[in-house]
């Protein structure tokens, strides 16, 4: 997602972009959701800084710009019911809008469901490749989603819960 939304930014200024070939229309304005930050001055907790950036990306959608929108892990900072229904409420209201581009990564492969039978959403993953039982990622997206699930698998790799069993074993 930040390689796109620095391709495209460096194209709206008539830089080269580092790609073999891009074809792009131009957009009125970017918005992006990837690392928001809390911010303890305003009283902000990350989610709530999540909310407001989504609220500023919807004000200028609704007023007819032709923008170029990307979230990542739309409400990453909430609980995962949550998660899930604002970030299928967001993304099925936002296809409303045809004159955008809108780029959403999610973890949460269940809202494929939910969204499938829109005409005007394109759904894309990275594969990852196994060797052993270690994952080699490819960076290069395929149609359709994902059915990898690797997140255990990567955890008991890297040993946390031996960790912590053995951590919690000595100090008893």
């Amino acid at each position: 997602m930040k390689s796109v939304g620095i391709a495209m930014y460096l194209a709206h200024l008539g830089f080269p972009v580092a790609a073999t070939q891009m074809e792009f229309s131009v957009r009125e304005g970017l918005y992006s959701s990837i690392n928001v930050a809390g911010n303890i001055s305003l009283g902000y907790s990350h989610f709530y800084a999540e909310v407001v950036r989504v609220k500023q990306a919807a004000v200028a959608t609704a007023s007819g710009k032709r923008l170029l929108l990307m979230f990542d892990e739309l409400f990453k900072g909430t609980n995962v019911k949550d998660a899930y229904d604002g970030t299928l409420a967001v993304t099925a209201a936002f296809a409303g809008y045809t004159d955008c581009l809108f780029i959403v990564s999610t973890h949460i492969i269940e809202m494929s469901e939910a969204l499938k039978d829109r005409d005007n959403i394109h759904f894309v993953y990275m594969p990852t490749i196994m060797e052993e039982v270690h994952p080699r990622y490819t960076y290069r997206l395929q149609e359709g989603v994902t059915e990898d699930r690797q997140g255990m698998m990567i955890i008991r790799n890297e040993g946390i819960l031996e960790l912590i069993s053995s951590a919690s074993l000595s100090s008893s």
